[in-house]
């Protein structure tokens, strides 16, 4: 498949792997890499040297281009941005804030910048400020969100951009990529399935919680504090859900609350006090697979939903 992301990139197919904080780590951006997709390391709260170790361990288990999620909020932001300067990483993307004070540097460096935006005032913007292509991530998606949804963003942020698009948020299939692609887009970002990719390296309990999602089984807290979250719906984001309409509780005691928490379900599996991030195809989810042939069924299912769709037509 060829669309303007593979051939800005060369990759095979137009897939990247979500930048999911503590998952998306070298091994599994390596494995989407060899697979043809885009692997993607997640930065997240990591120091320079943190995020270093992860890109050199992509590199030892593939010769592909993949890329490194940063996170604008991140205390070590400064650090970890020119350290991959010195990486010459082949793509940056970028969340939580806006990369104008990196991106120059970036892109005289010959790096790929692809910021991650929910909504299309975001993409103008980044538009403006020179960056290579765009993910448009809608509130489907696990983890933090924005308000619009994906089959209602995709379509504005491609008119109201001459980038290439990448849709991400709602998608698990070959079905869900055709319509993204239908709406515009020129990539898909996949994060929900890849958790059940055999070289994801979460907990078993993580893993067994997606396998035994239905569809009803996210929920969003941290609306109040402005940074909703999707996850599952365990103990914590329940509670958190719950104090987050207390008048009497505050916004700090609700920070303090969520705090780490992602981090005790992935490495630990902590029923009470992990945040389980997922996306609204958690339920579709069901089957342990190599990120290679997640890659492979998605995109053959996505090529017999669009000969299909042509017999409409008749």
């Amino acid at each position: 498949m060829k669309t303007r992301i593979t051939e800005l990139l060369g990759i095979k197919y137009p897939i990247f792997l979500g930048g999911m904080a503590w998952i998306s780590d070298g091994k599994l951006a390596a494995a989407v890499s060899n697979g043809g997709g885009l692997g993607i390391i997640a930065a997240r709260d990591q120091d320079a040297e943190g995020v270093r170790e992860q890109i050199r361990i992509a590199r030892e288990l593939t010769d592909r281009p993949f890329g490194v999620n940063l996170i604008l909020i991140s205390p070590y932001k400064e650090e970890v941005a020119k350290m991959l300067l010195e990486e010459r990483v082949a793509v940056i993307t970028t969340g939580a804030g806006s990369p104008k004070a990196y991106l120059p540097a970036w892109v005289d460096a010959g790096i790929k910048v692809i910021p991650v935006i929910a909504n299309a005032t975001q993409a103008e913007k980044m538009t403006r400020l020179g960056a290579s292509a765009i993910v448009a991530e809608g509130s489907e998606a696990g983890g933090h969100i924005g308000e619009m949804n994906t089959m209602a963003m995709i379509p504005q942020v491609c008119d109201a951009t001459d980038l290439p698009v990448i849709a991400a948020g709602g998608i698990a299939d070959g079905r869900q990529a055709a319509a993204a692609f239908m709406l515009g887009a020129e990539g898909i970002q996949v994060g929900t399935r890849f958790l059940l990719a055999t070289e994801c390296s979460i907990h078993r309990v993580y893993k067994n919680y997606i396998i035994q999602a239905k569809d009803t089984d996210t929920v969003t807290a941290g609306r109040r504090l402005g940074h909703p979250v999707r996850a599952l719906n365990t103990a914590l984001p329940l509670d958190m859900l719950q104090a987050e309409y207390n008048p009497k509780v505050s916004n700090e005691t609700l920070e303090k609350m969520g705090s780490n928490s992602l981090r005790k379900a992935v490495m630990d599996g902590d029923i009470q006090g992990g945040s389980f991030l997922a996306g609204q195809v958690a339920g579709m989810v069901k089957k342990e697979q190599p990120a290679a042939e997640i890659i492979q069924e998605i995109f053959d299912e996505m090529q017999t939903v669009l000969q299909n769709a042509q017999r409409l037509m008749r």
